[in-house]
Parts: C-alpha cells; sequence; structure tokens
C-alpha cells in the first residue's frame, strides 16, 4: 500500500475531510424512519376512512392494524431489550402504552404511539450514527503483502507474499513509499521513514544500516532491505490494533440522559395510571394516563438538542463522530493531554546556539545549514528554518554521508561539517567538554567543524501560545478536577513543557498500553477527557469518556475519537465544552418541561378529563413544545467560547 493510499483521495489530494453524513438522510434511510412516515401515511389513510368516507370497524382501521404490526411490534420488542439491559428506560412507558391500546381496540392511538416512538428512535440513531469503525479503519491501513528476497540482496530478486507468511530472519525489501510490513533491523540502504502514523511525532526519521524499523511506518523515496525480527502478529502495528481492540470492546457504557430522567418518571406514571383504573373501575382510565406519559419530550426533544449541537460545533471546525459525547462532556472531571501536536505545534525551534571560543553563531549555523538541506532528520528543518530567519547565505555542500551514530557530515568549501550528538562528540573531540555546555532538557545537535567542536544548539517544540491560558481557565470555568500531560517523550522535554504550561502531573516515555492503562484508571473515579493527535493515542481516547483528536490527518484517530478538531486549536475545545453543556441545559429545560406538562395531564386524565385520543393529541402538542425549544441549541446569541473576539461573534 502506497502512502498517498494512506492520506490521500483517488485524486492525490489530502484527505482531511471526514466523512459525516446528513442526520436527516439518516432519519429517512433507517427503519425508524421509514416507519416513522409509514406511520403518518397510515394515520392519515384511516383519517380519510373514517371522516371522508364514513366507514367504520376493520373497514377504516386496517392501516392503524397495519403500522402496528409492521411497525410496532419490533419496535416493542427493542424496548423490552433495552429497559431488561438498562433496568428501565425512557421508552418503557412507550411500549405498556402500545400493548394497552391493542388490548383495549384504540388502533389510532397505538398508531400515534409508534409514530412518536419509531420519531424519536429514529432521531437518536441519526444522530449516533459514526462514519464507519475504528477497527475497520486500521485494517484498512495494515500492510497486506511484502516483497521477500529470494537471495541475498535486492538484486536477486523478490517475490509477493502475505505478510502472514513471514517468518523471523527473513530479508524483506521496503520499497520506496510503501508501508514497512513487519518490524525489523536495515541491512541494506539509506533513506527515512515516516513514523509519526505510528508514534504521533511530527517527523521524518533518518534510517540506514543497523536502523530498526516499525511496521506501519512509512518509507521515503530510496529502498531498503530489513530482517524480520518479529512476526506480523507481534510488530508493533498489529500491537497497536489488539490495544485499539481491547479499548473498543472495553468502552465504559454511558447511560443516555433520557434513561436516566424516564426511570423515575416510569414509576410516576405507572402509579397514576394504576389509581385511574383503581378509582374508575375502567381500564381505558389508565390507557389515558399512560398515553399522555409516552414520554416523547425525552425521546424526541433529547435527539434534536444533539443534532442542533452537532450542527453547531461544525460551524465551529467541530467534527461530532459519537453523539453521545456531548451529553458528558461538560461533565468531564480529569483531562489528559498528549504532547506533541497538541499542547505543541510539532515544529521545534531553536532556542540558543552555544559556540565554542572565536567561532560566530551565523557562520556555523550557516554551515550546519547548508549540510542539513540533504538530511530528513527531526530537526533538520529547524536548523534550516533557523538560517533562513537569520537570511544566511549556504554554500554548496559535497561528499553528504549519514551513518547511525556518526552523525551527519558533508564537505562544505575546505572545511569538514558534521553535525552529530553529544557522545559521538566527547569521543570525535575529547577536548570539547571545556566547551559543551551541560545536559538540560529539550532537544539538541552539536556541530564539528574539522572534527573540532564549533557550536551545541538547542531546540524545542514550543508550547502554543493559548496553551498556558487554556490550561488555566479549565478548572475555572469547567470545574475540571485534575490535568496532566502523558506523551511518550522523553521525562525532561514533557516536565518542561507542563512547567511551562501550569500542569503537574506527567506520564513520560508512555507506550499506547500505558496510556490505555492510565485513562482507565481515572474512569472509575469520574468522567474523562483524553486529547491526543496520533494512532499512538487512539486506544486511549476509545476507552476514555470523552476522546478528541486534534486535526484529521489520521484517519484512525478521527475514527477513535469522539469529536475532532480540524484546526487542532487548543480554543475550539472550550467551543466543544460549552456547546456540549448548551445541549445539556436546554435539552433538560425541553425534557423537564414537557414532562411537568405531562404530569399535569396524566392528573386530568386520572379523574376522567381527557381521554386517551385526547390524551394522544395532547402529548403531540408538548412534543412540539419540546422540539422547539431543543431547535434552539444550533442558534446562539452572543458569544460561545470564553476565548470568542468581538468579530467571532458578529
Amino acid at each position: 500500500m502506497l502512502v498517498r493510499d494512506i492520506f490521500m483521495g483517488d485524486n492525490g489530494v489530502m484527505n482531511k475531510k471526514l466523512n459525516t453524513p446528513n442526520p436527516w438522510m439518516l432519519f429517512i434511510r433507517s427503519f425508524d424512519g421509514i416507519i416513522t412516515v409509514a406511520a403518518l401515511v397510515a394515520i392519515a389513510i384511516h383519517l380519510i376512512l373514517w371522516l371522508a368516507l364514513d366507514l367504520d370497524g376493520l373497514a377504516k382501521n386496517w392501516p392503524l392494524i397495519a403500522i402496528v404490526i409492521v411497525g410496532g411490534i419490533p419496535l416493542m420488542w427493542d424496548v423490552l431489550k433495552s429497559a431488561i439491559k438498562t433496568r428501565g428506560g425512557a421508552d418503557t412507558l412507550a411500549a405498556v402504552s402500545i400493548i394497552t391500546s391493542v388490548l383495549l381496540g384504540e388502533w389510532l392511538v397505538a398508531a400515534i404511539i409508534v409514530l412518536m416512538l419509531s420519531g424519536g428512535e429514529a432521531l437518536e440513531e441519526a444522530a449516533s450514527r459514526r462514519a464507519s469503525g475504528t477497527l475497520d479503519a486500521l485494517a484498512r491501513r495494515a500492510p497486506s503483502t511484502a516483497h521477500r528476497l529470494l537471495g541475498a540482496t535486492i538484486l536477486d530478486g523478490t517475490e509477493e507474499i502475505a505478510v502472514e507468511e513471514i517468518t523471523v530472519g527473513d530479508l524483506v525489501a521496503v520499497l520506496p513509499h510503501e508501508l514497512c510490513p513487519v518490524d525489523g533491523e536495515i541491512v541494506a540502504g539509506h533513506g527515512t521513514m515516516d513514523e509519526s502514523y505510528l508514534t504521533g511525532e511530527p517527523y521524518v526519521v533518518s534510517k540506514s544500516k543497523g536502523s530498526q524499523a516499525m511496521s506501519g511506518a512509512v518509507n521515503g523515496d530510496t529502498p531498503l532491505t530489513i530482517v524480520a525480527t518479529k512476526l506480523a502478529h507481534d510488530s508493533r502495528y498489529a500491537q497497536i490494533v489488539g490495544v485499539l481492540h481491547e479499548a473498543e470492546n472495553n468502552r465504559p457504557e454511558m447511560r443516555r440522559m433520557a434513561d436516566r430522567l424516564g426511570a423515575w418518571y416510569t414509576v410516576i406514571a405507572l402509579a397514576l395510571g394504576g389509581l385511574g383504573w383503581i378509582v374508575s373501575g375502567d381500564p381505558v382510565r389508565f390507557l389515558a394516563v399512560v398515553v399522555v406519559a409516552t414520554p416523547c419530550p425525552l425521546l424526541i426533544a433529547v435527539p434534536v438538542a444533539i443534532i442542533g449541537a452537532i450542527s453547531l460545533a461544525a460551524r465551529r471546525g467541530i467534527i461530532v463522530k459519537n453523539p453521545g459525547m456531548l451529553e458528558n462532556a461538560s461533565e468531564v472531571k480529569t483531562v489528559m493531554f498528549d504532547k506533541t501536536g497538541t499542547l505543541t505545534y510539532g515544529r521545534p525551534e531553536i532556542t540558543d546556539i552555544h559556540t565554542a571560543p572565536g567561532v560566530e553563531e551565523d557562520t556555523v549555523l550557516a554551515l550546519a545549514a547548508s549540510v542539513e538541506r540533504y538530511s530528513r532528520h527531526p530537526l533538520a528543518d529547524a536548523i534550516r528554518e533557523g538560517a533562513k530567519a537569520r537570511e544566511l547565505h549556504l554554500p554548496d555542500v559535497v561528499e553528504v554521508s549519514e551513518r547511525p551514530g556518526q552523525g551527519l557530515t558533508g564537505t562544505v568549501g575546505e572545511h569538514l561539517v558534521r553535525i552529530t550528538n553529544r557522545r559521538s562528540t566527547l569521543e570525535i573531540d575529547p577536548d570539547s567538554k571545556n566547551y559543551i555546555p551541560v545536559t538540560s532538557s529539550g532537544m539538541e545537535s552539536v556541530v564539528l567543524v574539522d572534527d573540532k567542536y564549533a557550536a551545541l544548539i538547542r531546540l524545542r517544540d514550543e508550547p502554543r501560545a493559548s496553551a498556558s491560558e487554556f490550561i488555566a481557565h479549565l478548572p475555572k470555568k469547567h470545574k475540571v478536577d485534575k490535568l496532566m500531560i502523558i506523551s511518550g517523550d522523553r521525562a525532561s522535554e514533557v516536565r518542561y513543557l507542563a512547567d511551562k504550561v501550569g500542569i503537574d502531573e506527567v506520564h513520560a516515555e508512555a507506550s499506547p498500553e500505558d496510556k490505555l492503562n492510565i485513562v482507565n484508571r481515572h474512569n472509575e473515579h469520574g468522567a474523562t477527557m483524553f486529547l491526543g493527535d496520533g494512532i499512538n493515542d487512539a486506544p486511549a481516547m476509545a476507552v476514555a469518556t470523552v476522546g478528541v483528536a486534534m486535526g484529521a490527518d489520521s484517519d484512525v484517530t478521527s475514527e477513535a475519537a469522539d469529536a475532532v478538531i480540524l484546526d487542532s486549536s487548543l480554543e475550539r475545545l472550550d467551543d466543544l465544552l460549552h456547546i456540549s453543556a448548551r445541549m445539556r441545559r436546554i435539552a433538560l429545560q425541553s425534557a423537564g418541561g414537557g414532562m411537568a406538562l405531562s404530569v399535569v395531564g396524566m392528573i386530568l386524565a386520572v379523574f376522567g378529563f381527557l381521554t386517551p385520543l385526547m390524551g394522544a393529541i395532547f402529548q403531540e402538542v408538548i412534543d412540539v413544545l419540546a422540539i422547539l425549544n431543543s431547535a434552539r441549541v444550533a442558534l446562539p446569541r452572543g458569544a460561545i467560547s470564553d476565548f470568542d473576539t468581538q468579530e467571532e461573534v458578529s
């Protein structure tokens, strides 16, 4: 599989637009949506037969009977299964009402309840539909074939085999822009691999003989030969798939708002219905009560509020993949951040240049940048950008080479320029210990000229400009109790970032498995949120109460997340929290107000002031009011976020 197949569409354009189907199209295409439309048609035909043609009995009721059988039985079955699982929920009353209506021959009432129930279920399904499964996205990107060498070198030819056929010790050719099929050690070739898809670090890593290659990494422009050190199912890519599968299977079950509210409401309704039956001695009185009690404000108003929130979020550059998350995002107590690309920009910059005596900063930076033009090392771009910012002239370079442990070397004019690490510098130039600064946090490159220490260049991936302000406001504005950074980076670098942004708790050098375990531990103490941007973050996102992906560069990460912030801005995360709170508030208003009116109707029905049909009509009026109120979610007035500017609001 080629890199363009991973990150680009058929036209070669980077595929950053996520597949987000229109909820209303999903409504029409769903079984419940079809039943909703069919129920409307059946009721319309019944009214024509009854009022216009003055028919009676089966002649006018057959459309109602048909829709109750076709739509009501499957709906009731689903409701009863859900009730057993959740110990009774909001729609249990609807099933009771349908059964009671049928027993008493009230077919119009039964059909109206089928209409209300199917409409609510269709809306909820439309709101909850996700584009595709995370594991499916991983499977589409998994290496499937490999090129096994027929001899000692690639010149002896290769055979294409399934990755499952590779055994430890096999020599495998990784062609340009291919995915590395298994974990292995490079034995021939010199080039680069993009491991960002696996590690979350946005760097292209130089590879040559002796370097390690991870399955799932994307090869650069030159062919490499590796010796397999692991089988396909033991390789890094397969491990991440396994961890993610575990996370998906152990995703915490969150009870719907409707079910939480409906549990006590159901008890009250059945009690009032029983009271009406006892007082009157007429079972029709019980039916009238439970019809009025049918919790359509819960079944319909909440999904409408969710759809409105999805629309509002999309206008703010946030794609909601799991709408159920909107019920929980504003209740999060623990927020966990990945480091690179989440709290930082993922673009290292030069912070200091420590030169040897008599060496000018601009001179050594120009020499280093000249050599780095021929490297794909993670820090090469930063050094070149540093020279560009100073408008330095870069001289020509000849005889460039890069070897493991020896760094990058090139001849610039009459000078041999070497860019390497601290350890190699001390071996090549022992006297450098008198000049080279002490080790500190961050990243560094050492420049030697003619094998003499010339300079140490320090670099750092700085936090986003708004990171510290955003971190500080989370406990104040959103009542977040705990903040932490969970990263695969070195402890010193993670600690530095944590101190800069104001976070106390850090977990450094964490694998995807470590991240998953940390999230699971904190799930036991309340709602959690995990923010990340790489495939290594996907398992943690999947198991967190709310998983948020920063950017849409990785389909896998986007699929694992509950929401995707397209522009990777922390301010948009604040939008998401406020939208969630707004959705909950308005949904509770609609549901609570609707249930309060329903209680009034139930009391009237208890004393015989409402018939079952009048109760169904009364409930429909309540539904319309609840839906209209819920629709306000998508139409805010004024600022949404604490970080909105006046221009954004207007």
